[in-house]
């Protein structure tokens, strides 16, 4: 879906670096923007099912220009998706050259579908203690306490974070270069 071919991905070139984070921008723009749009724009649900009852915060000087959504923008869009696209460059980068181990659905089809049940494990797992740590004191200030100042959280605020939690958090990643798995497996 719009990544390009990996031939492709075998030298870092601008072209395919800057497609992979415009897909991945507008992929999150049109989920989370669609989802704000239906919730808290169109009011599509009102107050069902709301944690709070308050709307977005719109004049509170604890966000970037006072205003949560486009404060939860930045982070999530200028933060999350470079991040993010940078570790999804440098697993398509190591694949393509044959750094990172590669999986084919030819060569072990029960294993393939294995890991689509294994990764989400692995993944809670790497959250869970990657998210206790960022509540250790030091790091919650330095970094944690951007996410959490989302008490009314919406659907741009889940991935609104310090850049610091972007990298641990994405990190996740990095188990690609130890099990063989298939580009489709790091991109659901």
């Amino acid at each position: 879906w719009f990544t390009p071919s990996m031939s492709s991905m075998a030298s870092f070139e601008f072209g395919w670096l800057a497609a992979l984070w415009l897909r991945n921008a507008v992929v999150l723009t049109l989920v989370a923007g669609g989802l704000h749009w239906w919730l808290y724009m169109r009011k599509g649900q009102d107050q069902e099912f709301k944690f709070h009852r308050r709307w977005m915060d719109t004049n509170n000087d604890k966000f970037l220009w006072g205003d949560q959504v486009r404060d939860n923008m930045f982070w999530t869009l200028a933060s999350g998706v470079t991040i993010w696209t940078a570790y999804e460059v440098l697993m398509f980068w190591a694949m393509a050259n044959g750094y990172a181990p590669v999986l084919t659905w030819a060569a072990h089809p029960i294993w393939f579908v294995a890991l689509f049940l294994l990764i989400p494990v692995w993944e809670s797992f790497y959250f869970y203690w990657i998210h206790r740590a960022l509540h250790w004191p030091p790091l919650y200030k330095v970094a944690h306490a951007l996410h959490h100042r989302n008490i009314n959280v919406g659907p741009w605020s889940g991935i609104s974070m310090h850049p610091f939690e972007h990298l641990v958090y994405f990190s996740g990643f990095l188990i690609y270069w130890i099990i063989p798995s298939h580009p489709l497996h790091f991109m659901h």
